[in-house]
């Protein structure tokens, strides 16, 4: 951040020390990196422009997270919730129409890690910290109300005492304890954990992806379908259209998704999971960009693939190249 001329370097270093774990919190309340990284440098403005009426009343954390919480308040008054398209309705058929794009706003959005989650910690903390970026979890907090989602948040994700809850939102005890029941029975209707350890990849995880990689590269169904749970989801914002199951998962790839064989795939990391970069054939020689792939992985199987296909946005943020010579 900028230092203004009146300004003590020691407090634009305690402010950054923040950032991290400031944007995971506003990803996780606004399902967008880009609007999540606005609100966190709107609550580093106001924090310096404020700090000489901060007096330590709080710790200068439980004050960031105050201003945090107000900021993505305001930015959601009124808005409607971020999705997933399995969020929209039933799975369709690998014949169906692809339709008409929503707007990119519409769906909840991809994170870099490196935005959201420390570098080094305690390997269980930030195991925990993994699973709650993670695509399904942040699309399942958005059937909270803004305020059960702070609280939720809050409470289980970060574990703050209800009682700094309570002072956080300028409410009561019981209020907050209130929330955290509701929030609670609305992911439980989701089958979401608010509190789940998620361990990191090992090596037989390692293992899955390397042959996933291959099996995508060489466009090879059966191989690709072999690595899926038996209920897998396949699903391309900014499309409605979302796919469950082999069958027709590899029937979208043999029909619409033809175009896709060939492609050069390259590792990066989202939402606390494996993802790539996907490059298809470019009919003027090389690879172009074609999607962002985000796979969710459980018990040494494949649970579901999102390809984000808002190459031009995504990219970049994750320090993709825009093309691959052959």
């Amino acid at each position: 951040m900028t230092e203004v001329a009146t300004g003590e370097p020691a407090l634009d270093e305690q402010l950054e020390a923040h950032r991290i774990e400031l944007t995971a919190y506003c990803y996780r309340m606004l399902g967008s990196a880009f609007e999540a990284e606005d609100a966190v440098q709107d609550t580093m403005v106001r924090a310096w422009r404020g700090h000489a009426r901060f007096e330590g009343r709080a710790s200068l954390r439980s004050w960031l997270y105050r201003i945090a919480t107000n900021v993505c308040f305001d930015l959601l008054d009124g808005r409607q919730r971020w999705a997933r398209p399995m969020d929209l309705g039933p799975a369709q058929s690998a014949d169906t129409a692809l339709g008409a794009p929503l707007p990119e706003q519409h769906w909840i959005q991809p994170v870099p890690d490196g935005r959201v989650l420390p570098e080094t910690g305690d390997p269980a903390e930030v195991a925990e910290l993994r699973d709650t970026v993670r695509l399904a979890f942040v699309a399942a907090l958005h059937h909270l109300p803004p305020r059960q989602r702070a609280v939720l948040i809050l409470r289980e994700v970060l574990r703050w005492p209800a009682s700094e809850v309570a002072t956080l939102l300028d409410t009561s005890v019981a209020s907050v304890n209130s929330a955290l029941q509701r929030a609670r029975a609305t992911l439980g209707e989701l089958d979401v954990d608010g509190r789940r350890d998620a361990p990191a990849l090992n090596e037989e995880s390692k293992a899955l992806l390397t042959r996933y990689v291959d099996a995508f590269e060489r466009y090879d169904m059966a191989a690709l379908t072999a690595l899926l749970r038996e209920d897998a989801t396949w699903s391309m914002p900014p499309f409605e259209l979302w796919l469950r199951g082999h069958e027709d998962i590899a029937a979208f790839c043999r029909g619409t998704g033809a175009a896709c064989a060939g492609s050069r795939l390259v590792a990066t990391t989202a939402n606390g999971s494996p993802a790539y970069g996907q490059y298809k054939p470019s009919p003027d020689g090389g690879f172009e960009p074609w999607s962002l792939q985000v796979l969710e992985v459980e018990d040494g199987e494949i649970t579901g693939i999102v390809f984000y296909l808002d190459t031009p946005t995504y990219f970049p943020q994750f320090g993709l190249p825009p093309r691959l010579d052959d």
